[in-house]
């Protein structure tokens, strides 16, 4: 039976979207365990497919790379959403705030939350990938501008969909030399093949 324990020991790392052929049988299109860490252009990620989210639940699965949170960044994010709070872009009245810079919006960081999973996981198999939405969000520490984050991706739920998945992801956004996370989310996103 395609993902069974056999199957997964017969698997090898393969660059994505590469068919694998094992006795004759395909095994990317059986949808069995394909899992690989490699290099991507300097970073790291992980290669998933279809079956192997059932077995991983409850599992931390990826930890994405640093990514800085600039300020110009910031400054384009309060124009797209029309949200010029001091806080975020007066980077001089912000000296005298309690974090005596300015901040990225929390829901800035939020959105990140896209782009970090992307850069943390190669599906070779998904045809498409749509956020479905948050169970719960909170922000629980700044993020300053010039500030490094990162999000770790544990697998909290895996729900078979026709044509797909439905995965829940509990997700902790860190900044780089802080001991508190900066977010932490339960995140549903749904994958079809």
């Amino acid at each position: 039976m395609p993902g069974d324990q056999d199957d997964v020991a017969r698997v090898r790392a393969v660059p994505a979207g590469e068919r694998v052929e094992d006795d004759g049988h395909d095994l990317q299109e059986e949808h069995v365990h394909v899992r690989r860490e490699h290099e991507d252009a300097g970073r790291r990620r992980v290669q998933a497919a279809f079956g192997e989210g059932e077995q991983r639940v409850g599992e931390e699965i990826g930890v994405s790379p640093w990514l800085e949170v600039t300020q110009e960044r910031i400054d384009l994010f309060a124009k797209a959403i029309d949200d010029p709070q001091w806080i975020h872009v007066d980077r001089e009245r912000a000296r005298n705030s309690p974090f005596g810079t300015t901040i990225a919006h929390g829901f800035l960081t939020l959105s990140l939350l896209s782009h970090l999973v992307e850069r943390t996981f190669s599906f070779a198999d998904r045809k498409m990938g749509v956020n479905y939405g948050l169970n719960k969000v909170r922000f629980t520490a700044p993020v300053p501008s010039g500030s490094r984050i990162r999000a770790r991706f544990t697998l909290a739920k895996y729900e078979k969909l026709d044509g797909g998945v439905q995965v829940t992801w509990n997700v902790t956004v860190e900044r780089e030399g802080s001991d508190k996370p900066a977010m932490v989310a339960e995140w549903l996103g749904r994958h079809y093949y």
